[in-house]
């Protein structure tokens, strides 16, 4: 039976008495509103347009926004009631410094006092140990301009090559991979694309969550006759009217896919005029499946060979075709194989370039795609140019007015930094609206990096768990406090407008890192008075790259709602739909196939640890939970993280809905209440992460990421699970099958 939700006290007791909720009637009671500006979600990469109700300099309210085409004022519960966080009693409202005997740890002091402390600590770390062991950690829910300017300010105000973005927690595994096969890292198609496919396949994304209006694209498709084919551990909500649904076992895509490809081969369901004119490397992409039969896959991912083939045989007869993945199968060591695995078959079956035909990544945060495009990440300079490519080093100079050589090599990724702070070779670290220690794998060893360091300082509004590790805190801003643009995940630039200021002494992040490189002695590279001559900047910056505005103005921006980049000069009219025509972006025009041959997660199931654990999202959730656990209505929704098993396993471990189990893994262990359900593979649990502290998913994941894009494998981790206190399951689960009971 299902818990009853917690009421409103319960909720007070339980979280404390912060919780931002609406007074009866809601905040619109009573209060005349003095504008109503036109922007967008500050959450995931949908960036669904919303209007904002202003009153006295607070966000009071909202109104659909319907003329926007994407969501047409559909939001999720998350955008609805993202206008509450603003007068949360928890917001930073000016400078801190941590002191012990100060009520919080923290104490206030001035700007200046704040300023100079990070300075001098910059500058003391810095020339005892060298540049490079002060490094700086991005959020990626930013505007571009603040993306742009975080790269821009690393290089040249921090002077280290030490710079990554969360985007490395998120996005890189199919970034690398859309650059590896199709030359460029953005999503192939606009969603307009997607009614138009007779096949919609998503594999590792629970749309319906954690993507929802998305929802309302597939059921367009679905209304006109498509097939729908979902391709993950757990019966996802969307999966429920599926047509064919393929329960993979976590860490085992590559197999599918290759397998797949397989039978696409065997029966020849290919299109050999678009192979032989627009891609190469087929026979090794081909040789590389040669073996992996639905027979062998069946074994590998747990998925009947009767549905292994069925999915074949839709994909490779339909005339149009969608494959939208997400972090499912990019959040694990082999996330870039499982993105080729997946783009080699819309390649061979010519599903790329035409109306309702692509392979395209769903973004997961608000700017993922935009914000791994300008230059926060340790390999890349802005237009998503090459950080060790010549050629891009001195266009990327000549823009910003500095000689090539003082722009810094490229750096580590942000695991590896928070492994070199932990290692005692990184002493000092900046970072802001990042919270490692709740969204990094493996957090009990994040905690202890953190503390090791000689010097830390956030740029926040609020105080995050890792804040708490934090020597200066510096209160930045919210997303509706400033102005710029942000880029969704169908590739679409869109305006950021402010809707009001900062409150008390809060400032805009752009300015405090601007007074920041002026005090370091770079100020004269930072010139801005404003974000519209940062996004002017960040124009010529990306003219010539991959990811290409140097077209886009903010007019035409916000009076089209929003352009499609590339766009290479004014007046372009955008490019929506990527690769028409068959040109993709290697510098033959040609896409590339790629061999896949599958091979093992980093970790597998065992006597001791006979269990796969798979993480991800919540709809009423996002990311670290800074954001949303300071909202009532949402945690009241989703107070806490569950365990999501199976009733077999439940039964074997002698627990019911709502018992407490206890989650081991190599690295840590969790005890929470168990949500049984008939959803998930018996053989696996889910457990959500948005939760810090002994609630936090990451004390199980591990260390072990991809070999090319360095991202963590969340998604797949080897754990024993108990009743908390109570006995051991006496069978392997490792042997149950998905109809019920042991094989």
């Amino acid at each position: 039976m299902a818990r009853p939700p917690l009421t409103d006290a319960e909720l007070i007791e339980r979280y404390g008495p912060h919780l931002n909720q609406a007074p009866p009637g809601g905040w619109n009671a009573g209060i005349e509103v003095d504008r109503v500006v036109d922007t967008h979600c500050c959450f995931c990469g949908q960036q669904c347009g919303i209007k904002l109700k202003v009153h006295d300099n607070e966000v009071v309210g909202f109104e659909p926004w319907y003329d926007f085409p994407f969501n047409e004022g559909k939001l999720c519960p998350k955008g609805v009631k993202r206008y509450l966080q603003g007068s949360h009693p928890d917001r930073v409202l000016y400078p801190m410094e941590r002191d012990e005997t100060a009520p919080g740890g923290f104490r206030r002091v001035s700007w200046d006092h704040a300023l100079d402390r990070v300075v001098s600590e910059i500058r003391r770390i810095q020339d005892e140990y060298g540049p490079n062991s002060f490094a700086m950690l991005s959020g990626v829910s930013l505007t571009n301009e603040k993306s742009y300017l975080i790269g821009k300010f690393a290089r040249l105000a921090l002077h280290t090559a030490n710079l990554d973005y969360n985007g490395r927690y998120c996005m890189v595994s199919a970034g690398a991979g859309n650059k590896k096969a199709l030359g460029i890292d953005r999503a192939s198609n606009p969603w307009s694309d997607i009614p138009l496919a007779d096949v919609v396949w998503t594999a590792g994304t629970n749309i319906a969550e954690t993507f929802p209006i998305t929802t309302s694209y597939i059921w367009k498709a679905r209304d006109r006759g498509a097939r729908l084919i979902v391709q993950d551990p757990r019966v996802v909500p969307h999966a429920r009217t599926a047509d064919l649904f393929l329960p993979v076992r976590p860490g085992t895509d590559s197999a599918l896919f290759g397998a797949v490809l397989h039978e696409l081969i065997r029966h020849d369901w290919l299109d050999h005029d678009f192979i032989d004119a627009h891609t190469n490397d087929f026979d090794q992409a081909a040789a590389a499946v040669a073996d992996m039969t639905p027979a062998w896959a069946a074994d590998v991912t747990g998925v009947p060979r009767a549905r292994i083939e069925q999915a074949a045989e839709w994909w490779g007869t339909s005339a149009t075709g969608m494959l939208l993945h997400a972090r499912g199968i990019e959040q694990q060591s082999k996330g870039v194989d499982n993105v080729l695995g997946a783009i080699n078959l819309g390649l061979a079956t010519g599903k790329f370039g035409k109306p309702g035909c692509g392979v395209t990544t769903i973004t997961g945060q608000g700017n993922g795609q935009g914000g791994r495009e300008h230059g926060h990440k340790c390999d890349q300079l802005p237009g998503n140019r090459d950080i060790t490519n010549p050629e891009h080093r001195a266009h990327v100079a000549s823009v910003w007015g500095c000689d090539v050589d003082e722009i810094p090599g490229k750096g580590i990724p942000a695991l590896e930094i928070i492994e070199a702070i932990h290692a005692g070779e990184i002493k000092g670290l900046l970072s802001i609206c990042f919270n490692p220690l709740v969204s990094s794998p493996d957090s009990n060893f994040t905690r202890e990096a953190l503390d090791r360091l000689e010097f830390y300082s956030v740029i926040d509004f609020f105080v995050s768990e890792s804040g708490h590790h934090a020597d200066i805190i510096l209160p930045g801003s919210l997303h509706e406090e400033d102005e710029g643009t942000s880029t969704s995940g169908e590739g679409r630039i869109i305006k950021i407008n402010a809707a009001v200021e900062p409150p008390g002494e809060a400032r805009l992040d752009w300015q405090i890192l601007v007074d920041l490189a002026d005090r370091l002695g770079s100020g004269h590279y930072f010139p801005y008075t404003d974000t519209h001559q940062i996004f002017e900047e960040l124009r010529l910056a990306s003219a010539g790259g991959t990811a290409d505005y140097r077209g886009a103005t903010w007019e035409r921006i916000e009076a089209e709602y929003g352009l499609f980049w590339p766009i290479p000069e004014e007046g372009h009219p955008g490019t929506p739909r990527l690769y028409e025509g068959g040109r993709f972006y290697h510098p033959d025009g040609r896409a590339k196939f790629h061999a896949v041959p599958y091979r093992l997660p980093g970790e597998v199931v065992d006597d001791d640890y006979p269990v796969w654990l798979t993480t991800g999202r919540v709809v009423s959730q996002y990311l670290s939970g800074t954001q949303t656990r300071r909202i009532a209505a949402l945690v009241a929704q989703y107070p806490e993280p569950l365990c999501e098993m199976h009733p077999q396993l439940a039964e074997r471990i002698g627990v019911a809905d709502g018992d407490l189990v206890t989650v081991t893994s190599r690295r840590g262990t969790i005890t929470l209440p168990a949500h049984v359900v008939a959803t998930i593979r018996p053989d696996t649990v889910f457990i959500p992460y948005h939760w810090p502290g002994d609630k936090a998913a990451n004390q199980l994941t591990q260390r072990v990421v991809d070999p090319i894009s360095k991202m963590p494998e969340f998604k797949v981790s080897a754990v024993r699970v108990e009743r908390a206190g109570g006995r051991v399951a006496t069978t392997d689960v490792r042997d149950f099958d998905l109809q019920g009971g042991a094989t």
